[in-house]
Parts: C-alpha cells; structure tokens; sequence
C-alpha cells in the first residue's frame, strides 16, 4: 500500500497552475468627451485638420491588416489589464452596397460606361475606381454624415467592365461603448454599442452635441455632453470630402490615381472593413486628445500567481485499490482465525518442522505449533547438508 505513494496516478493529483489576479498596480486607458482640434501650442486650429488626426486617419486608410484596434492609448505596466463598460466620443461607420443602382450602356454586348446616379462613374475598358461624395442609398438617409457620406465604384477585371462593385458609406460621430484589454502587452478593443443622435443635423456653425441617455453611458453624474466643435466638425468633413473625392485605374500600360487614397480603396478586398478600421483609428486619435475635461478610464491590472491545484479525479484509481486490498486482507485475517489456521506467514521453519523428508519435530519436546515456539527450538537444531547416492543433496538433522 506504501508503494502507492509512488503510483503515476497519484502524482497527478497535485499540480501547479498559474491564473491571473488583481494586483495593486495602475492600469488606465484614454477616453474623451470633447474634441476640439488643438495645435501643439494648445491653440485652435481654425479649418485645419490636425496633424495627430491626420495621421490616424491615414493610417486606417493605409492599415492592410485593419488592426486599428491595437492602436489604443493606454498604459498596464503588467501586461495583462481590463476595462470593462468605459463610454468615450467616437466615431462610427455604416456601408451598404448599392451595385443594383449602378447602369449600364453598352454596344454591340460590351459595356463602356458604367455609373450611379449623381454619383461616380467608369468608361472604358480596364480596372478601375471612381470615388466621390454622395446621397444615394435610403438605408442611410436617417444617418447625419457629420464626418462624411461617400460612394466608391470600382471595376477590377481588365477585359471585363461588367463586374462592378459600388458601396457607400456615412462616417459620423457617435459616443461608443466599449470592453478593452491587455493580454501579453498586446492591446485589444471592441466596441459593444453605439449612440447616435439621428436627430441633428450637421451645421458648420454649431458644435456637434452627443447626449446620451445615462443608461447607456453608466454615469449617474453626466454633467456635460459629449460634444465636437464647430470649427474641428467642419475642418475634418473638409478634409474627408476632398480626400475620398478621386478616380484612378490599372492598366496593361500601368496604373494611375489621384492619390494614395483612391488606390489604397482600390486595392482593398473589404471595403466596408476599411472604412470600419478608419473610425477605430479617428476614435483612437480623439480619445487620445488631452480635452482637459476628460479623466483616463481606470481598470484591472493583472499579475500572475501560482497556485496547488487538486485533481480529486486522479484518486479514484488508487483509493479504489486501496479498499480492494484492505477488504481481501480483511477476509483472510476472519477465515484464518474461523478455520484456526496458524499463523506461518512466510517462514520457511514451519516447512523444516513438517516436511517429510526432515522432521524436526521429533524431539523428546513434542510437536511445535507456533512460529515463536519453532525459532526458539531451531537455535538449537543443527543440520547439515549431505550428498546422497543419487547425486542429490538433503539436509539431514545432526545428533544432539
């Protein structure tokens, strides 16, 4: 039974684990109520965009992996931290397709013109994309663009202008709720829900106001709501409008377009993808901005500790030879002792005294019995052994 201290199933039942626990160390990631574009000195930029801004918004345009999320202020000195509900100003983005609106004209069975009602359009052969600012579709007409609405159309078959894609989209600011955390020092977020006020309209005149119910934010105590400039709001919807207003193609004698811009759209395979990941990397560089108004929003930071952890499965094996043994030796100590069967256990003396062939019992003391009885009268007892005519070997008692 010892032996099973030493059994492979009971070292499995112990083990050691590591798991995650809070620690006393500080974690916080941005979060902003108000934007309103700042110089480096601090000053308004009057109808300029922003170089911090700038960048964000084309590094999400540029972004191939559309990892924006990654890109988030935040310090967990860690590695591991989480922010659970934190409501911060965004911005958000909804595409549809509108390809069913796009017309064709075409001569004898080829299409040389592609276009979309008062918006972009293609002619001639060879890959190409038309981009510029739009009001098409109805499934965004309920949608304020207060950032910018847009229609792309694009054709990448060279020899085939008939496959044709169109998409538009309406970017606009919103207030996001958000779960963000730190795993391993990579920074990960997701938005859970957003608010919007589909009841305003945008006015280059008039800041941006965003005041959500406190349901959504969890904040008891909103003072003052979530608001974008007026001269910030009408700055980037400038720059916005410009820079996704293009044209560009692909050809067998080489490639054009306005701007980077155009081709990065071009070469897209997800154009709503990109245009999310573009939002993520504006609401980054708005929350990112010190408003003087806003506090970081404080979380979790997580420290690893080991700790014992039993797997009772692991006993079931050796309790249950355990029982099995103790009960079968049970059993033999209460059928021994109800047949009166002595107790020899392994002493070879019982069959020197009983044997046939060398009968130490036969002394002038009388038969032996008990195994004490037997090792006192053996230290007596000589015997040796001799060889006998048969070529064997037989121990034979000496005489006293």
């Amino acid at each position: 039974m010892l032996g099973n201290l030493f059994d492979p199933f009971l070292q499995q039942v112990v083990v050691y684990k590591d798991r995650l626990v809070p620690s006393d160390n500080p974690s916080q990631i941005v979060k902003s109520r108000v934007y309103s574009a700042r110089s480096d000195e601090g000053l308004p930029l009057p109808s300029v965009v922003d170089l911090s801004l700038k960048a964000a918004i084309y590094n999400g345009v540029f972004d191939i992996k559309d990892n924006a999320d990654a890109g988030i202020s935040h310090t967990c000195s860690t590695g591991d931290c989480s922010w659970q509900s934190l409501t911060s100003l965004a911005v958000c983005s909804k595409c549809v397709e509108i390809t069913s609106y796009v017309e064709k004209k075409c001569t004898d069975g080829k299409c040389y013109l592609l276009s979309i009602p008062n918006g972009p359009s293609l002619s001639g052969l060879g890959g190409q994309i038309n981009a510029s600012t739009t009001n098409i579709s109805s499934e965004l007409h309920g949608i304020t663009p207060s950032v910018l609405r847009f229609s792309s159309l694009i054709s990448k078959k060279v020899s085939d202008p008939n496959d044709v894609y169109a998409v538009e989209c309406s970017m606009f600011y919103c207030v996001g709720n958000y779960n963000a955390s730190v795993s391993n020092g990579i920074a990960d977020q997701r938005m859970l829900a957003s608010w919007r006020n589909d009841s305003s309209r945008f006015d280059v005149d008039s800041d941006v106001i965003l005041d959500p119910p406190s349901s959504f934010t969890n904040e008891s105590d909103q003072d003052e709501p979530f608001r974008v400039t007026h001269i910030a709001a009408a700055a980037i919807n400038s720059f916005m409008s410009n820079i996704f207003t293009g044209s560009g193609g692909i050809s067998n004698n080489g490639s054009t377009f306005s701007s980077d811009v155009m081709q990065a759209l071009y070469d897209t395979s997800n154009l709503t993808r990109r245009i999310d990941n573009l939002a993520t990397s504006m609401s980054n560089s708005i929350r990112d901005q010190d408003d003087h108004v806003t506090d970081p929003a404080y979380g979790i930071a997580w420290t690893k500790e080991t700790y014992v952890h039993v797997r009772w499965g692991w006993f079931a094996f050796p309790i249950t030879l355990v029982s099995l043994a103790s009960l079968f030796l049970l059993g033999i100590i209460l059928e021994t002792s109800h047949r009166d069967i002595l107790v020899w256990k392994s002493s070879n003396l019982a069959l020197l005294f009983h044997g046939r062939s060398l009968n130490l019992t036969a002394s002038s003391d009388g038969p032996v019995s008990r195994l004490s009885t037997m090792t006192s009268r053996a230290s007596d007892i000589k015997a040796k052994l001799l060889e006998t005519p048969q070529g064997g070997w037989k121990l034979t008692q000496e005489e006293q």
